[in-house]
């Protein structure tokens, strides 16, 4: 059995400049989608997207990209809280046909790496449906850990869904790390 060469992702800020390979994306995605996320699906909310995570300060948003340059996922890092907190919400989303490539596992590496490092955050947490499977082994490959069960949590697609929690810390990351 020959190993699976690892998987090379192009991270960048999110911008208005990939608005037509967003949108495509999405409307491509939508039975991949459905029901855990509403992403934007037209112009004008793509561009209210854009800018809510445009300020650096309380929101990173990146774009993932396949070593072909196809946008492959979205990343968001969202409500981050500085102080004695250091705390923000991890948000994420592949694109079909690249899921299940490791395209998700590659860049969701990279921009927990860099919260912890060049954004000095402590935690970082995420919240998922527990029926998305999927979702869940990619945070558990990642290290993170099931922290409890919220009921009626967020609203997706107009109904408050329950969701798992699952985080991880600095400390746990970096001990990941070093193995």
């Amino acid at each position: 059995m020959s190993a699976r060469s690892p998987v090379r992702v192009r991270l960048e800020a999110a911008s208005l400049a990939h608005e037509a390979a967003f949108l495509a994306a999405v409307r491509r995605s939508g039975p991949l989608h459905h029901p855990w996320i509403t992403a934007p699906r037209s112009s004008a909310r793509f561009r209210r997207y854009i800018a809510q995570h445009a300020t650096g300060d309380r929101h990173l948003s990146y774009f993932a990209f396949s070593e072909s340059d196809d946008l492959v996922g979205v990343i968001n890092v969202s409500e981050i809280v500085r102080g004695v907190f250091r705390s923000a919400y991890l948000g994420y989303c592949a694109f079909m046909p690249y899921q299940g490539h490791g395209y998700m596992t590659a860049a969701l590496r990279r921009v927990v790496s860099e919260c912890f490092g060049k954004h000095r955050l402590h935690r970082l947490e995420a919240n998922i449906q527990p029926e998305n499977q999927r979702s869940i082994l990619l945070v558990k490959r990642l290290g993170f850990r099931k922290e409890g069960y919220s009921e009626r949590y967020l609203k997706v697609g107009r109904r408050w869904c329950d969701h798992e929690r699952w985080a991880i810390t600095r400390e746990r990351w970096k001990s990941r790390s070093r193995t």
